[in-house]
């Protein structure tokens, strides 16, 4: 491995602790710092770095400085926030064409134009903290920088994009467990290729009902499930003389709590049933409650992948006759959001399922399809 290599630079915190500790105490501590960041922060930062390490053997023909000049700093904003427009009348505005084509070729850049504000603020505070691990601090909290990336954000003619183009509600995800129930239920016969279709229309009821009524869990969240998270606990009264099953998610570290924070949400009723169902048809005692399965029915001891779960949710619409492209995993989030609170449901009760801590970034989910269906909408 070189010494310019990605991952020494990510992972190799040992830059980050004294040199004086010995080398098993220096990677208990490099240990802790990648458990402590969580499995999507650490991903992130990943693909900052692999982003960041091309673009500069794009433009200056080498690997990163650590700390970069001030100038470096400055010429990345230029070359990321920039005015489309402005570029028809000045090619040399913005990311010069030899850069973009290299960054194209190495498969670091895919969509024309300049990038998402959003998505540069990530990546120069990734390179921040990067600069940080190892020792330095770099020019970032310089005035120049921060005010010519406070200009170029504000500046940015670019709309904020959209996880998912339209969400997945309460009666999308219901009508979606009632056409998997049906084909886990059709599925009779006894060759291996019809077996292996029920168990994936009962894997992936489960998977779509437990993502749903959990508050919209994230999908690398429901793809990390593991048995020892899922708690069957009593019955709850349903208010009209039946009885609901309850299943308890011990979910620990989330984006937005921490491993210390014993976090848990609940299944009641239909979304309880689906995953246990599962549980049991699959005899999954312990690792992964989700997991891989081939044409035949074959179930593998790993889990399946985050981006597994966004596969899935899109076929399974596909079924239903919904165009796959208009949805992600992310519109269940703000599906369940969106629906819990046009039942009525209060905020703060919501916030309990999804563990949001902002109010105002729970009702980001609601104000786009509120103010769409609002009478200020219709006034004309």
């Amino acid at each position: 491995m070189t010494d310019d290599h990605p991952a020494r630079h990510l992972i190799g915190l040992r830059q980050a602790v004294d040199h004086a500790l010995p080398d098993a105490d220096r990677d208990t501590l490099s240990h802790l710092l990648r458990t402590g960041m969580g499995a999507n922060s650490l991903r992130a930062l990943r693909s900052d770095l692999g982003y960041l390490e091309a673009w500069s053997r794009a433009t200056r023909g080498r690997a990163l400085d650590w700390p970069p000049s001030r100038e470096t700093v400055l010429t990345f904003i230029a070359h990321h926030l920039w005015d489309p427009d402005e570029k028809v009348r000045d090619p040399g505005h913005g990311m010069p064409r030899a850069v973009s084509e290299a960054l194209r070729e190495a498969g670091a850049l895919k969509a024309p134009g300049p990038h998402a504000p959003a998505t540069v603020s990530r990546r120069m505070a990734s390179w921040r903290a990067l600069c940080r691990w190892r020792g330095v601090e770099g020019p970032f909290p310089d005035p120049e920088v921060t005010a010519t990336l406070r200009a170029a954000v504000k500046a940015s003619a670019r709309e904020r994009g959209r996880h998912s183009k339209r969400v997945v509600d309460k009666d999308l995800a219901a009508a979606l467990l009632d056409h998997l129930k049906i084909e886990a239920a059709s599925n009779v016969a006894q060759d291996r290729e019809t077996a292996g279709m029920r168990m994936r229309a009962l894997r992936d009821r489960a998977l779509i009902a437990t993502m749903f009524a959990s508050g919209g869990r994230r999908r690398s969240e429901v793809a990390s499930l593991v048995r020892g998270q899922v708690l069957r606990l009593e019955d709850i009264d349903a208010g009209d003389g039946t009885t609901l099953t309850s299943v308890g998610l011990r979910l620990g570290r989330t984006k937005t709590t921490s491993a210390g924070d014993a976090a848990r949400v609940f299944l009641s009723g239909r979304a309880a049933v689906a995953l246990l169902a599962w549980i049991e048809a699959a005899g999954i005692e312990a690792g992964h409650v989700f997991r891989r399965i081939d044409r035949w029915g074959t179930m593998s001891e790993h889990g399946i992948a985050p981006a597994a779960v966004n596969a899935v949710l899109k076929a399974r619409l596909a079924e239903l006759g919904h165009d796959p492209r208009d949805f992600s995993a992310h519109g269940v989030r703000a599906g369940y959001i969106t629906s819990a609170l046009k039942a009525g449901i209060p905020a703060p009760e919501v916030m309990e399922q999804t563990l949001h801590r902002s109010m105002d970034t729970l009702l980001g989910y609601f104000k786009d399809e509120k103010q769409r269906e609002g009478r200020a909408a219709r006034l004309l």
